[in-house]
């Protein structure tokens, strides 16, 4: 057995200010609806297509991730609620781990599950800390894995969470204020955890362009916008001259 030794989307992640799409399959019974979403995505410029969800069954999994595969060419990557959610169709998986809770199978136990069939898959992985923040509203992902969210006021814990995740081997960060979020990650945190040296994602919450330059410019190298496209998929055309701009300077 040989793992994928690939890094071009971690490289990609690293190395620009990128906005991901998050298609959550649970959400996705409308195969016209998500081929208009995929079609608006790449006119965008959108950096990636984020897949997985707290409660996706793998038939939903897998079709909606044949869909896609049909109907856009833009780099998907895996952000897996479970060890169901793994196909050999994407280019990359997030291999979060949830280091802001202590559910033994949200840390290791999956990962221990899924690692012989990972292995044997073309893919790449990404070990990622996986850090919950309050959003203000109990996420799917809380729930799921019944582990409770970093309080928004305690920059001392995420800190310190995320410089063991270093310090564990783990490539990214990703802090997460959750599906239906009120509140986004604080921008004071996000620039604390520039500090920690790893590239940082940030979802949940995000709803204008506005939230997504100022997380870019306090240092987030992808943010994830998921939701506030099923209410507005033309948010994606704002977004566009947004990557232009930012692609110019």
């Amino acid at each position: 057995m040989v793992l994928n030794s690939n890094t071009f989307i971690y490289d990609r992640i690293r190395d620009r200010k990128s906005v991901a799409v998050l298609i959550d399959p649970e959400k996705c019974a409308d195969r016209g609806r998500l081929l208009e979403l995929l079609n608006k995505a790449e006119f965008a410029g959108i950096d990636f297509l984020f897949v997985g969800g707290s409660s996706v069954v793998a038939k939903d999994f897998h079709r909606v991730i044949g869909w896609i595969r049909e109907g856009s060419r833009l780099p998907m990557v895996i952000f897996p609620g479970s060890g169901q959610q793994l196909t050999e169709k994407a280019d990359a998986i997030l291999y979060l781990s949830l280091l802001s809770g202590r559910n033994p199978d949200f840390l290791i136990g999956h990962h221990v599950q899924t690692a012989i069939e990972l292995f044997e898959m073309d893919i790449e992985v990404i070990p990622t800390g996986y850090l919950l923040i309050d959003g203000g509203a109990l996420s799917s992902v809380a729930y799921m894995s019944q582990t409770t969210p970093i309080p928004r006021d305690h920059l001392a814990i995420v800190r310190q969470t995320a410089m063991a995740a270093k310090l564990l081997g783990k490539k990214l960060l990703f802090l997460d204020a959750g599906s239906g979020a009120r509140f986004t990650v604080p921008l004071e945190m996000i620039s604390d955890m520039k500090k920690v040296g790893l590239p940082i994602l940030i979802g949940g919450g995000v709803r204008s362009i506005q939230s997504i330059r100022e997380m870019h410019d306090h240092g987030a190298n992808v943010v994830v916008i998921g939701n506030r496209l099923e209410e507005d998929m033309d948010l994606l055309l704002d977004i566009r001259n947004y990557l232009l701009e930012i692609t110019n300077t």
